[in-house]
């Protein structure tokens, strides 16, 4: 993915705001991010321009609650679509501590040396300055997700709605090798069968017998 695709998936982070978490009908909407234009912030539509609604886990609003009640939301107001658009207002769930809008680079500063203590990255030879990696930010918490729906069964048609891409069969090729193979689909499903049935621990000896 190139560095622009990488913004973007942090961009829809920046931007995401309290009236687009629905939690009654346990959804996200996915309609915005924080974009950077030469040195201004601007409000612009999310990943390839495609709104989406995402479903929200309970163990997601949780977590955003609790995020909330410890650095309550904080309303932000920038320019929409470009720098010189219409401004518009947001109250958004993640800002610095001064109240004002991520930029990629300020959350950088606090992301990597996270992970370094973490211990989930060496730290850097030179203090400060980290090598700009997909596998070490939000992509990886992409990736990180579309696993989790693939191992759990979801369809490559849902996947690639919930992610924002335009063609089911790109995330087809960018995931497959995430995909349960064939085989071990096959096992699971028969095995999942007589789960059900009540007759899994049935071996040959039964066969016989029928």
């Amino acid at each position: 993915m190139s560095g622009e695709g990488w913004d973007c998936v942090r961009g829809e982070i920046f931007g995401l705001a309290v009236d687009e978490v629905d939690v009654d009908a346990q959804m996200v909407h996915v309609v915005q991010q924080v974009k950077e234009v030469g040195s201004r912030l601007i409000f612009a539509p999310p990943k390839g321009g495609k709104f989406r609604d995402v479903p929200l886990p309970d163990s997601v609003a949780t977590a955003l609650a609790e995020h909330a009640k410890e650095f309550p939301p904080v309303e932000v107001t920038l320019p929409w679509g470009r720098p010189d658009g219409p401004e518009v207002t947001r109250r958004l769930y993640f800002t610095t501590r001064f109240g004002n809008p991520l930029r990629h680079q300020t959350f950088e500063g606090i992301w990597k040396p996270a992970l370094v203590a973490a211990e989930v990255i060496p730290p850097p030879e030179e203090p400060g300055k980290f090598a700009r990696a997909p596998e070490d930010g939000m992509h990886a918490l992409r990736h990180h997700y579309a696993s989790v729906l693939l191992d759990a069964g979801e369809n490559i048609k849902a996947l690639s709605a919930y992610l924002g891409h335009s063609d089911p069969g790109f995330t087809l090729r960018v995931y497959t090798h995430l995909m349960p193979t064939s085989e071990s689909r096959t096992r699971g499903a028969v095995d999942e069968a007589y789960r059900k049935a009540g007759r899994y621990r049935d071996g040959p000896e039964t066969a016989r017998m029928a």
